[in-house]
Protein backbone atom coordinates (compact mmCIF):
# COMPACT_ATOMS: atom_id res chain seq x y z
CA UNK A 1 0.00 0.00 0.00
CA UNK A 2 1.28 3.48 -1.05
CA UNK A 3 1.64 6.50 1.48
CA UNK A 4 -1.02 8.02 -0.74
CA UNK A 5 -3.18 5.15 -0.84
CA UNK A 6 -2.99 5.01 2.42
CA UNK A 7 -3.96 9.04 3.59
CA UNK A 8 -6.68 8.26 0.91
CA UNK A 9 -8.03 5.47 3.18
CA UNK A 10 -7.39 7.47 6.53
CA UNK A 11 -9.41 10.56 4.93
CA UNK A 12 -12.45 8.57 3.68
CA UNK A 13 -12.37 6.78 7.56
CA UNK A 14 -12.55 10.20 9.30
CA UNK A 15 -15.73 11.39 6.39
CA UNK A 16 -17.39 8.21 7.66
CA UNK A 17 -16.81 8.80 11.66
CA UNK A 18 -17.79 12.70 11.41
CA UNK A 19 -21.02 11.76 9.85
CA UNK A 20 -21.35 8.94 12.45
CA UNK A 21 -22.25 5.89 9.55
CA UNK A 22 -19.52 3.28 11.24
CA UNK A 23 -19.27 1.91 13.87
CA UNK A 24 -16.37 1.41 16.98
CA UNK A 25 -15.68 -2.07 15.82
CA UNK A 26 -15.70 -1.20 12.10
CA UNK A 27 -12.96 1.66 12.81
CA UNK A 28 -10.75 -1.25 14.45
CA UNK A 29 -11.16 -3.65 11.71
CA UNK A 30 -10.21 -0.98 9.23
CA UNK A 31 -7.19 0.38 11.43
CA UNK A 32 -6.27 -3.06 11.61
CA UNK A 33 -6.02 -3.87 7.91
CA UNK A 34 -4.30 -0.99 7.17
CA UNK A 35 -1.24 -1.51 9.62
CA UNK A 36 -1.87 -5.15 9.05
CA UNK A 37 -3.09 -6.11 5.49
CA UNK A 38 -0.91 -9.30 5.21
CA UNK A 39 2.42 -8.17 5.86
CA UNK A 40 1.96 -5.85 2.29
CA UNK A 41 1.36 -2.41 4.67
CA UNK A 42 4.00 0.11 4.27
CA UNK A 43 3.09 2.51 6.52
CA UNK A 44 1.30 2.81 9.69
CA UNK A 45 0.93 5.76 11.93
CA UNK A 46 1.71 6.36 15.78
CA UNK A 47 -0.92 5.92 18.56
CA UNK A 48 0.46 8.66 20.69
CA UNK A 49 1.58 11.96 18.27
CA UNK A 50 0.13 10.75 15.07
CA UNK A 51 3.06 10.71 12.38
CA UNK A 52 3.51 8.64 9.45
CA UNK A 53 5.61 6.14 9.85
CA UNK A 54 7.45 3.87 7.26
CA UNK A 55 7.28 0.37 8.78
CA UNK A 56 10.50 -0.99 7.53
CA UNK A 57 12.35 1.51 9.16
CA UNK A 58 10.22 1.58 12.35
CA UNK A 59 10.93 -2.50 12.53
CA UNK A 60 14.32 -1.96 12.68
CA UNK A 61 14.23 0.47 15.48
CA UNK A 62 12.16 -2.61 17.47
CA UNK A 63 8.43 -0.41 16.64
CA UNK A 64 9.88 2.81 18.44
CA UNK A 65 8.41 6.04 16.99
CA UNK A 66 11.47 8.40 15.88
CA UNK A 67 9.44 11.20 16.50
CA UNK A 68 8.14 11.04 20.13
CA UNK A 69 10.27 7.82 21.05
CA UNK A 70 6.80 6.24 21.85
CA UNK A 71 6.68 2.10 22.19
CA UNK A 72 4.37 0.80 19.64
CA UNK A 73 2.80 -2.26 19.50
CA UNK A 74 4.89 -5.35 19.08
CA UNK A 75 3.78 -8.79 17.71
CA UNK A 76 5.50 -11.55 19.31
CA UNK A 77 7.32 -12.69 16.30
CA UNK A 78 9.09 -9.58 15.51
CA UNK A 79 9.68 -9.91 19.70
CA UNK A 80 11.59 -13.17 19.22
CA UNK A 81 13.52 -12.19 16.37
CA UNK A 82 14.82 -8.82 18.60
CA UNK A 83 15.52 -11.17 20.91
CA UNK A 84 17.05 -14.31 20.16
CA UNK A 85 20.03 -14.44 18.21
CA UNK A 86 19.47 -15.73 14.18
CA UNK A 87 18.62 -19.10 13.17
CA UNK A 88 18.43 -20.51 16.74
CA UNK A 89 14.75 -20.01 17.92
CA UNK A 90 13.50 -23.45 18.40
CA UNK A 91 9.55 -23.47 19.09
CA UNK A 92 7.85 -25.82 21.71
CA UNK A 93 4.52 -27.43 22.13
CA UNK A 94 3.34 -25.25 18.88
CA UNK A 95 0.18 -27.94 18.40
CA UNK A 96 -1.63 -27.33 21.85
CA UNK A 97 -4.95 -26.14 20.74
CA UNK A 98 -7.97 -24.82 23.44
CA UNK A 99 -11.20 -25.89 23.58
CA UNK A 100 -14.34 -24.82 24.86
CA UNK A 101 -15.38 -27.07 28.05
CA UNK A 102 -18.16 -24.51 29.29
CA UNK A 103 -19.65 -23.62 25.93
CA UNK A 104 -19.46 -20.29 26.29
CA UNK A 105 -21.60 -18.22 24.27
CA UNK A 106 -21.92 -14.34 24.03
CA UNK A 107 -22.36 -12.38 20.77
CA UNK A 108 -20.05 -14.92 19.40
CA UNK A 109 -19.58 -18.75 20.34
CA UNK A 110 -16.09 -19.18 22.35
CA UNK A 111 -14.43 -21.59 19.39
CA UNK A 112 -16.01 -18.82 16.37
CA UNK A 113 -13.51 -16.31 18.26
CA UNK A 114 -10.98 -18.67 18.01
CA UNK A 115 -10.72 -20.15 14.85
CA UNK A 116 -11.04 -15.93 14.31
CA UNK A 117 -7.82 -15.25 15.87
CA UNK A 118 -5.77 -18.08 14.78
CA UNK A 119 -6.68 -17.56 11.63
CA UNK A 120 -5.88 -13.73 11.61
CA UNK A 121 -2.48 -14.57 13.86
CA UNK A 122 -0.99 -17.82 12.85
CA UNK A 123 -0.80 -19.15 16.26
CA UNK A 124 -2.88 -21.44 18.17
CA UNK A 125 -3.09 -19.19 20.84
CA UNK A 126 -1.55 -16.40 22.67
CA UNK A 127 2.00 -16.96 23.89
CA UNK A 128 5.01 -18.78 21.44
CA UNK A 129 7.43 -20.73 24.09
CA UNK A 130 10.70 -22.04 22.67
CA UNK A 131 14.78 -22.05 23.48
CA UNK A 132 17.24 -20.10 21.86
CA UNK A 133 20.34 -18.48 22.11
CA UNK A 134 20.89 -14.43 23.12
CA UNK A 135 24.49 -13.61 22.29
CA UNK A 136 24.90 -17.36 22.83
CA UNK A 137 23.68 -18.04 25.74
CA UNK A 138 20.72 -20.66 26.14
CA UNK A 139 17.58 -19.45 27.19
CA UNK A 140 13.74 -20.90 27.53
CA UNK A 141 12.15 -17.90 26.31
CA UNK A 142 8.12 -17.60 26.31
CA UNK A 143 6.50 -14.28 24.75
CA UNK A 144 2.51 -13.75 25.07
CA UNK A 145 0.90 -12.20 22.04
CA UNK A 146 -1.62 -9.07 22.61
CA UNK A 147 -2.94 -9.84 19.25
CA UNK A 148 -4.55 -13.01 19.68
CA UNK A 149 -7.50 -12.21 22.17
CA UNK A 150 -5.80 -9.11 23.74
CA UNK A 151 -3.21 -11.84 25.04
CA UNK A 152 -5.82 -13.36 27.56
CA UNK A 153 -4.48 -16.66 30.02
CA UNK A 154 -6.90 -19.73 28.93
CA UNK A 155 -5.80 -23.04 30.18
CA UNK A 156 -3.45 -23.96 26.70
CA UNK A 157 -1.41 -20.52 27.69
CA UNK A 158 -1.01 -21.64 31.30
CA UNK A 159 0.41 -25.02 29.93
CA UNK A 160 2.47 -24.51 27.36
CA UNK A 161 3.88 -21.95 30.08
CA UNK A 162 4.20 -24.80 32.71
CA UNK A 163 5.44 -26.92 30.12
CA UNK A 164 8.15 -24.46 29.37
CA UNK A 165 9.42 -23.82 32.84
CA UNK A 166 9.41 -27.95 33.47
CA UNK A 167 11.58 -27.94 30.31
CA UNK A 168 13.47 -25.04 31.81
CA UNK A 169 14.02 -26.87 35.44
CA UNK A 170 15.21 -29.99 33.73
CA UNK A 171 17.76 -28.48 31.36
CA UNK A 172 18.81 -25.94 33.44
CA UNK A 173 18.04 -22.55 31.76
CA UNK A 174 17.77 -19.26 32.50
CA UNK A 175 13.69 -18.65 32.26
CA UNK A 176 12.49 -15.31 30.19
CA UNK A 177 8.65 -14.62 29.91
CA UNK A 178 7.62 -11.39 28.13
CA UNK A 179 3.94 -10.34 29.32
CA UNK A 180 1.53 -9.29 27.49
CA UNK A 181 -1.57 -9.59 28.15
CA UNK A 182 -5.71 -8.20 29.25
CA UNK A 183 -6.15 -10.98 31.95
CA UNK A 184 -7.36 -14.23 32.32
CA UNK A 185 -9.82 -15.49 29.84
CA UNK A 186 -13.54 -15.30 30.59
CA UNK A 187 -14.61 -17.81 28.29
CA UNK A 188 -12.89 -20.52 30.00
CA UNK A 189 -14.19 -19.38 33.75
CA UNK A 190 -12.19 -21.16 36.60
CA UNK A 191 -10.10 -23.47 34.22
CA UNK A 192 -8.44 -20.31 33.44
CA UNK A 193 -7.86 -18.93 36.84
CA UNK A 194 -6.36 -22.39 38.21
CA UNK A 195 -3.62 -21.74 35.46
CA UNK A 196 -2.19 -18.88 38.46
CA UNK A 197 -1.69 -21.02 40.50
CA UNK A 198 -0.21 -24.07 38.53
CA UNK A 199 1.99 -21.43 36.62
CA UNK A 200 3.21 -20.16 40.30
CA UNK A 201 3.81 -23.69 41.78
CA UNK A 202 6.09 -24.81 38.81
CA UNK A 203 8.22 -21.47 39.21
CA UNK A 204 8.49 -22.46 42.39
CA UNK A 205 10.45 -25.39 41.51
CA UNK A 206 12.16 -23.66 39.14
CA UNK A 207 13.75 -20.43 41.43
CA UNK A 208 13.38 -22.04 44.93
CA UNK A 209 14.30 -25.37 44.63
CA UNK A 210 16.37 -25.93 41.22
CA UNK A 211 18.01 -22.43 42.20
CA UNK A 212 17.38 -21.27 38.66
CA UNK A 213 17.02 -18.03 37.15
CA UNK A 214 13.70 -16.38 36.41
CA UNK A 215 13.39 -12.88 34.21
CA UNK A 216 9.91 -11.37 33.75
CA UNK A 217 9.68 -8.64 31.32
CA UNK A 218 6.47 -6.25 31.59
CA UNK A 219 5.29 -4.69 28.50
CA UNK A 220 2.09 -2.65 27.41
CA UNK A 221 -0.57 -3.69 28.75
CA UNK A 222 0.33 -6.13 31.79
CA UNK A 223 -2.69 -6.49 33.21
CA UNK A 224 -5.45 -9.04 35.30
CA UNK A 225 -4.25 -12.74 36.31
CA UNK A 226 -0.88 -12.10 34.89
CA UNK A 227 0.00 -9.22 36.69
CA UNK A 228 -1.49 -11.24 39.84
CA UNK A 229 0.86 -14.33 39.36
CA UNK A 230 3.89 -15.01 36.95
CA UNK A 231 4.63 -11.44 35.55
CA UNK A 232 5.47 -10.33 39.60
CA UNK A 233 7.39 -13.84 40.39
CA UNK A 234 11.12 -12.73 38.76
CA UNK A 235 13.71 -12.90 39.90
CA UNK A 236 14.38 -10.07 38.21
CA UNK A 237 11.30 -7.38 37.07
CA UNK A 238 12.00 -5.64 34.05
CA UNK A 239 9.49 -3.45 32.38
CA UNK A 240 9.44 -1.18 29.05
CA UNK A 241 9.26 2.76 29.40
CA UNK A 242 6.03 4.01 29.88
CA UNK A 243 4.14 0.14 29.90
CA UNK A 244 0.59 0.04 31.63
CA UNK A 245 0.81 -2.50 34.54
CA UNK A 246 -1.59 -3.20 36.72
CA UNK A 247 -4.12 -5.54 38.15
CA UNK A 248 -7.51 -3.99 38.08
CA UNK A 249 -8.33 -1.07 35.92
CA UNK A 250 -7.80 2.79 36.70
CA UNK A 251 -11.68 3.85 36.55
CA UNK A 252 -12.55 0.45 39.24
CA UNK A 253 -9.89 1.58 41.38
CA UNK A 254 -11.22 5.25 41.24
CA UNK A 255 -14.59 4.34 41.90
CA UNK A 256 -13.98 2.02 44.64
CA UNK A 257 -11.65 4.47 46.31
CA UNK A 258 -13.59 7.45 45.66
CA UNK A 259 -10.01 9.23 44.99
CA UNK A 260 -8.66 10.80 41.58
CA UNK A 261 -5.37 8.70 40.46
CA UNK A 262 -2.04 10.56 39.39
CA UNK A 263 -1.70 10.67 35.77
CA UNK A 264 1.30 8.41 35.52
CA UNK A 265 -0.83 5.77 37.78
CA UNK A 266 -0.35 2.49 36.86
CA UNK A 267 2.63 2.92 33.98
CA UNK A 268 6.00 1.22 34.54
CA UNK A 269 7.36 4.67 35.83
CA UNK A 270 5.19 4.88 38.62
CA UNK A 271 5.85 0.92 39.62
CA UNK A 272 9.55 1.53 39.63
CA UNK A 273 9.27 4.33 41.62
CA UNK A 274 6.88 2.04 44.56
CA UNK A 275 9.45 -0.83 43.92
CA UNK A 276 7.49 -2.90 42.44
CA UNK A 277 9.82 -3.67 39.45
CA UNK A 278 13.46 -3.83 39.44
CA UNK A 279 14.48 -2.26 36.03
CA UNK A 280 13.17 0.17 32.88
CA UNK A 281 14.72 -0.82 29.85
CA UNK A 282 14.13 0.39 26.27
CA UNK A 283 14.07 -2.15 23.62
CA UNK A 284 16.57 -1.33 22.00
CA UNK A 285 19.10 -2.35 25.09
CA UNK A 286 17.31 -5.12 26.10
CA UNK A 287 19.13 -8.02 23.96
CA UNK A 288 22.11 -6.58 25.68
CA UNK A 289 20.89 -6.07 29.35
CA UNK A 290 19.48 -9.87 29.47
CA UNK A 291 22.92 -10.91 28.27
CA UNK A 292 24.63 -9.46 30.62
CA UNK A 293 22.20 -10.11 33.94
CA UNK A 294 22.56 -13.99 32.94
CA UNK A 295 26.29 -13.85 32.61
CA UNK A 296 26.53 -11.99 35.95
CA UNK A 297 24.15 -14.65 37.51
CA UNK A 298 26.17 -17.55 36.22
CA UNK A 299 29.27 -16.66 37.62
CA UNK A 300 28.01 -14.86 40.85
CA UNK A 301 30.26 -16.32 43.56
CA UNK A 302 28.75 -18.83 46.59
CA UNK A 303 25.90 -20.04 44.10
CA UNK A 304 23.99 -22.98 45.53
CA UNK A 305 23.15 -25.70 43.58
CA UNK A 306 19.70 -26.63 43.49
CA UNK A 307 17.57 -29.89 42.93
CA UNK A 308 14.51 -31.05 41.26
CA UNK A 309 12.07 -32.72 44.06
CA UNK A 310 10.31 -35.81 42.96
CA UNK A 311 6.65 -35.60 42.12
CA UNK A 312 4.27 -38.45 42.36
Amino acid sequence: MSILAWVKKKRKQELLINNSSISKQELEKNNLEINNSNDNALWTRCDYCGVILYIKHLKKQHYVCIECGSNLRINSTDRIENLIDSGSWRPLYETISPCDPLKFKDKKTYPDRLQEAQKRTGFQDAIQTGTGLINNVPVALGVMAFDFMGGSMGSVVGEKITRLIEYATKKGLTLILVCASGGARMQEGILSLMQMAKISAALHIHQSCAKLLYISILTSPTTGGVTASFAMLGDLIIAEPNAVIGFAGRRVIEQTLKEKLPDNFQTSEYLLHHGLVDLIIPRCFLKNALYEIMNFNRQAPYKKLGYIPEIN
